[in-house]
């Protein structure tokens, strides 16, 4: 199986963000950062050019298995990337769709969550869609 590229403690978090240069994201980064970090009860870690929290290991029918992180965000120059893995099993589309509904502007990939600023959003919202990804990846990838 190839190696995963995608790997945690890649770099210091505060010299990542420091390198921002719109003080908006960045400072829409560091919020970012107190919302995750509350809500997956992990600190923040640099993987990559993405700001991850927690960890969990998977394991699909077909073999192929990897680590990545619970939740996390990228501040891409056109748009926050936030990661809500969680949100995409189908049990999960009813709560997702009714809750993205609420949240403002934003575009939605499958398990990707767009949004240019943080106040574009709400962020009781966006909490409540982060809480359902977290626990949603706990429960299905239990800590060993």
């Amino acid at each position: 199986m190839p190696e995963q590229k995608t790997k945690p403690n890649t770099g210091d978090v505060g010299e990542f963000l420091a390198r921002i240069e719109s003080e908006q994201r960045r400072a829409d980064s560091h919020a970012l950062i107190e919302l995750l970090s509350e809500v997956s009860g992990e600190p923040p870690v640099l993987w990559g050019t993405m700001v991850g929290f927690g960890q969990y290991h998977y394991r699909y029918p077909t073999g192929h298995e990897g680590d990545a992180f619970l939740v996390g965000f990228a501040p891409r120059k056109a748009a926050f990337s936030i990661y809500l893995m969680g949100t995409y099993f189908p049990e999960e589309n009813a709560r997702r769709e009714a809750l993205l509904a609420k949240l403002g502007k934003h575009r939605m990939g499958k398990a990707c969550l767009y949004v240019n600023k943080l106040s574009d959003v709400d962020l009781g919202v966006l909490r409540e869609l982060v809480e359902i990804s977290v626990q949603k990846l706990k429960d299905t990838y239990p800590a060993k």
